[in-house]
C-alpha cells in the first residue's frame, strides 16, 4: 500500500510542478527583475482552469502525504 501512495506522491509532485511552472505571467524579461503588473486582470479560460487544476493537485498531495504518514 504505502508503494502505491509513494508513487502517486511522485506523480503528483511532477504534475504539480509543472502546472505552476505553466502559469509564467507575461511579463516579459522584466518579470525577472521585480517589475510587476500596474494592471488588474481576472483569469479567464485557460489560465482560470490551469490555476483551479494546481489548487486541485495541492490539495490531493497534501491529502496523499498525510494519508502516507499514516500508513507508515
Amino acid at each position: 500500500m504505502s508503494t502505491y501512495l509513494s508513487i502517486a506522491q511522485i506523480v503528483l509532485a511532477v504534475a504539480l510542478v509543472l502546472a505552476i511552472l505553466l502559469q509564467v505571467k507575461g511579463g516579459g524579461i522584466g518579470g525577472i527583475f521585480g517589475q510587476t503588473d500596474s494592471v488588474y486582470r481576472t483569469r479567464r479560460g485557460i489560465e482560470k482552469t490551469l490555476f483551479q487544476l494546481t489548487v486541485v493537485l495541492a490539495v490531493l498531495f497534501i491529502v496523499i502525504s498525510i494519508v502516507a504518514l499514516r500508513v507508515n
